[in-house]
């Protein structure tokens, strides 16, 4: 009785430890691998375009202002293009003036006869995520929200954007604008991105303008006498119920929120060297899409690391080399040009494969090259496969999936006596192949 009393104290005693150690992991990594409180979001590596999370990512949701981001995208580019400048200076028009007076739009209250430079539209566009800004950026840039409507498509076409539409330059609903709607567009149109969208629409924003985080990043602008605060709440802010917030590295990227979309958030944050984009769609609360980002966020710097898969010069012990003809060597060796180093877990690098695709333009008849052949000569591709659960790929076609294939080393051409003296040999051995053949044919 005495040994069966002892042994089930062991095993609560067992059971009790166990339970604690679970409590004790991070609540925001439990969460991220198992359920997100959110209709739609993803994860993504920013340095390799790995996406390490999705949930319903391809899925059509209205984006709110994280529309924005494009019309952010678009004044830098304008701004490249030399097409205006930061200091360029334009008045307000009857629309945005009458959006910015609006308090359903939350304005910030511009004003009409008055010269406002690009710079400060931008600040207040970006920070405040100002409706009445963002047209009338919109409306310097292309002469009209409608034209602008127009850039915005074709743009996100070159992006290569998958799943997306854009009706006006804010995130509102058609609807809501009445006359105002931009010309060209339904009057109930709304603007739609799946998170992989607006996840990619963020990287080639920070990736092609990386300057754009310098002005995200700024918790308050000073803009016409007033001091505009940054509506990311994960900035460090001085405001005790938005410093609960605060997450280390963050530093944009935009939120949105209508009562169709619900409460959105595109995040981005560096740790190191590691740069991660999240997006979270159609979460209920404010707070809530700043905590779903939150969680995403620790899952992906607290789970994964930067690991070197595959080093520079790996071979594929099968495929080492390359026959050469014409050369004075018979074979080159190849390998990879580059080393793959990717986000992953720290378990799951034995997941990791190579396959190759060698260039058949590079190969004659016989499946070999030939002759003179340069050291890191481009012979191919490898692509790096997952084998493991859960690959969600990504989002990018540029991505460190794949990598080039080279020679190791020079085969210089063989001079004209050998290719002559091999050529002999080859004939002659077809000769006797075919008198073999034929004496073989005799009996």
């Amino acid at each position: 009785m005495k040994h069966v009393i002892q042994k089930s104290f062991f095993i609560f005693l067992a059971v009790v430890v166990m339970a604690f150690s679970i409590a004790v992991q991070p609540l925001s990594i439990q969460a991220a691998e198992v359920d997100l409180e959110a209709e739609s979001a993803i994860l993504v590596d920013a340095n390799t375009g790995k996406i390490l999370f999705a949930k319903n990512a391809d899925k059509l949701f209205p984006p709110a202002s994280m529309t924005k981001m494009m019309t952010e995208y678009l004044v830098w580019e304008a701004v490249e293009k030399g097409q205006i400048s930061w200091d360029t200076t334009t008045q307000i028009s009857d629309y945005p003036y009458s959006i910015s007076a609006d308090s359903n739009f939350s304005g910030i209250g511009l004003k009409q006869a008055k010269e406002y430079k690009v710079k400060d539209l931008y600040h207040a566009m970006a920070i405040y995520s100002d409706n009445a800004a963002s047209i009338a950026l919109a409306e310097l840039i292309a002469g009209s929200e409608g034209e602008f409507v127009k850039l915005m498509n074709k743009k996100g076409e070159e992006m290569g954007l998958k799943d997306f539409e854009f009706v006006n330059s804010t995130g509102i609903e058609n609807k809501s604008l009445g006359d105002n709607h931009p010309k060209g567009t339904d009057p109930n149109g709304v603007n739609y991105l799946s998170a992989k969208s607006a996840a990619l629409l963020a990287y080639h924003l920070i990736h092609d303008y990386p300057k754009a985080l310098e002005i995200s990043s700024k918790p308050t602008v000073e803009f016409d006498g007033q001091e505009l605060r940054n509506i990311n709440w994960m900035l460090p802010h001085d405001k005790a119920n938005f410093k609960k917030f605060y997450y280390e590295g963050v530093d944009g990227l935009k939120t949105g929120y209508t009562d169709l979309a619900g409460y959105t958030f595109t995040g981005t944050a560096k740790k190191g060297d590691r740069r991660l984009i999240s997006v979270v769609m159609k979460t209920e609360s404010e707070p809530k899409r700043f905590e779903q980002t939150a969680r995403l966020l620790d899952y992906g710097f607290q789970k994964f690391e930067d690991t070197e898969i595959f080093p520079a010069g790996y071979q594929l012990e099968d495929k080492a080399t390359l026959p050469v003809a014409k050369g004075k060597k018979d074979d080159v060796r190849i390998s990879i040009a580059e080393s793959v180093t990717l986000p992953i877990k720290p378990d799951e690098k034995d997941s990791y494969e190579i396959e190759y695709t060698i260039d058949k333009d590079k190969l004659n008849k016989d499946g070999e090259l030939t002759a003179p052949v340069k050291k890191g000569e481009k012979i191919g591709t490898a692509q790096i496969t997952y084998k493991g659960e859960n690959d969600y790929g990504y989002i990018t076609k540029d991505s460190n999936s794949t990598v080039d294939i080279v020679t190791d080393s020079a085969v210089e051409k063989s001079n004209w006596f050998m290719l002559t003296m091999s050529a002999i040999g080859d004939f002659f051995a077809d000769l006797f192949h075919t008198v073999v053949d034929w004496i073989k044919g005799l009996f």
